[in-house]
């Protein structure tokens, strides 16, 4: 019996042990990327917060109906003032209610609203056991700030300039994940290599170890070259301990940037090729002007600093405030009543406020506020200057890159023979341990550099995407669907 439950519990280890294992390639690795990684839902989400906050700004612009509604209760003791000035404490034993439609309209030319209401009011005295109706079956009024700041205006030349960078900037952070992506793969890689390349020069310098024993035996090497030879072994050993641990590392950081479980085993399969084209300078910097959300992040922190301007302007000065509303009204006993023979009313009223002394705050506000603009200014058009240079330095360096891939690819098989020829010769006696290990870094120099350059040709490729939104090797803009439900 306890056998059997040994041996129940050896296999329930066993299956929750068990990893699996995911053949992946650089594409595969992108795609699963832009789908699921935290970095791709965190680009959504922020997307999304920035086209609610654009419907809502919309929606400032057009008409908007409410209808409210506030019925009370009143049983207390209140000071009334009497007709002839006198004031008593009378209790009061009401019932109200009351029922209002209003349709509003904002006017983003001026900064004021239009409104139309309608409403009707019941005054119910319960000592008495009297009902009163007061309607206002139509009023029409206007409000506005005459000297103030007009928000409405100035959203309107900021929010529509917001959303079409944040357009862009999802667009380029999914390149830019891409580009991203290209890093962590060829770290994997790269640690993936560094392991393979330790446990091959391990197995070499252990069998060079073994057979330098028995030409040691026979004297045909120095105890120098033996020694030498053992601590090539003991080095070449605590590279291939190193390289597991770094690998297990970055293969943890690769699951987490991709969204994978932690006990699923990555087998990369390297691209063997890279795509041959050149980027025209010109389209690029057109493209990158035209898609990039740079530009529109400059253009609208300008308008910022000019909108906070004309507000701390409208604060520091004369502030007037209007309202006006004519329109029809009536009481009486009953609802039929109150919507008889209508009166007209009319209200205006307009407000002042002059600062007369403030010891210079209003003005020292507007000067902060132009210093302001002027510094904004200056940093857009650096950041401008700054984003044309990096946009033609990538472009350079994109279009040299895939001569480089291919003077790296054929150095690494070049170094790959002349490592067998010189093992080859050492083993014969023809050649030095110096030149065996001369070959060996060389080797290993070549393979580093190898996957280098096709780290660096795919991240340069991939961020030439996310800056001109634009598929150079296929000649065709890209296309990103928006994540709006």
């Amino acid at each position: 019996m306890i056998s059997i439950l040994l041996m129940l519990a050896i296999c329930k280890s066993m299956t929750a042990t068990k990893t699996d294992t995911l053949f992946l390639g650089l594409q595969d690795a992108i795609r699963i990327a832009q789908q699921q990684s935290p970095s791709a839902q965190s680009a959504r989400n922020s997307f999304l917060s920035a086209y609610w906050n654009y419907r809502y700004f919309r929606a400032n612009y057009l008409p908007s109906v409410t209808l409210t509604s506030s019925p009370y209760i009143n049983k207390e003791m209140n000071k009334i003032t009497q007709s002839d000035g006198t004031a008593m404490f009378l209790k009061q034993d009401q019932f109200g209610a009351d029922l209002a439609l209003k349709v509003n309209q904002n006017i983003a030319l001026t900064g004021g609203s239009l409104f139309l209401k309608s409403s009707l009011n019941r005054l119910d005295e319960l000592q008495n056991n009297t009902t009163a109706y007061s309607s206002q079956p139509l009023v029409f009024g206007y409000q506005q700030s005459l000297f103030g700041y007009n928000s409405l205006k100035w959203d309107k030349r900021i929010e529509p300039i917001r959303y079409r960078e944040a357009k862009k900037q999802y667009a380029e952070t999914l390149e830019i994940i891409s580009a991203t992506t290209c890093n962590h793969f060829f770290s994997l890689a790269s640690a993936q290599t560094e392991l393979d390349m330790a446990r091959q020069n391990f197995a070499s310098a252990d069998t060079l170890y073994s057979m330098a024993q028995g030409r040691y035996k026979i004297g045909t090497i120095t105890e120098n070259e033996m020694l030498q030879l053992e601590i090539n072994r003991l080095n070449e050993e605590t590279n291939v301990m190193d390289a597991e641990i770094n690998l297990k590392e970055v293969m943890q950081s690769v699951r987490s940037f991709l969204g994978l479980e932690q006990n699923m085993e990555l087998r990369l399969i390297m691209p063997d090729s890279v795509p041959q084209f050149e980027v025209p300078l010109q389209q690029a910097m057109q493209l990158a002007l035209e898609n990039s959300p740079d530009p529109e992040y400059y253009q609208r922190i300008m308008k910022e600093s000019e909108s906070n301007l004309a507000y701390t302007k409208a604060n520091a000065g004369l502030k007037a405030d209007l309202y006006v509303q004519f329109g029809l009204s009536q009481t009486g006993r009953d609802i039929n009543t109150s919507y008889r023979h209508l009166m007209n009313q009319e209200y205006a009223s307009i407000s002042l406020v002059l600062p007369i002394l403030d010891w210079g705050r209003g003005k020292g506000k507007v000067k902060v506020a132009k210093s302001q603009l002027a510094l904004t200014t200056t940093q857009a058009e650096q950041g401008m200057n700054d984003f044309n240079q990096n946009v033609q330095k990538l472009v350079l360096q994109f279009n040299m890159q895939a001569r480089k891939v291919y003077i790296a690819t054929l150095t690494d098989k070049r170094a790959e023979q002349r490592h067998a020829v010189a093992k080859r010769l050492y083993i014969m006696g023809r050649s030095s341990i110096l030149d065996l290990n001369s070959a060996i870094n060389e080797r290993n120099s070549a393979k580093r550099n190898s996957i280098y350059t096709l780290r660096t040709y795919w991240s340069l490729y991939y961020t030439l995407r996310s800056m001109t939104a634009f598929d150079f090797e296929n000649d065709k803009p890209l296309t990103e669907e928006l994540p709006i439900n």
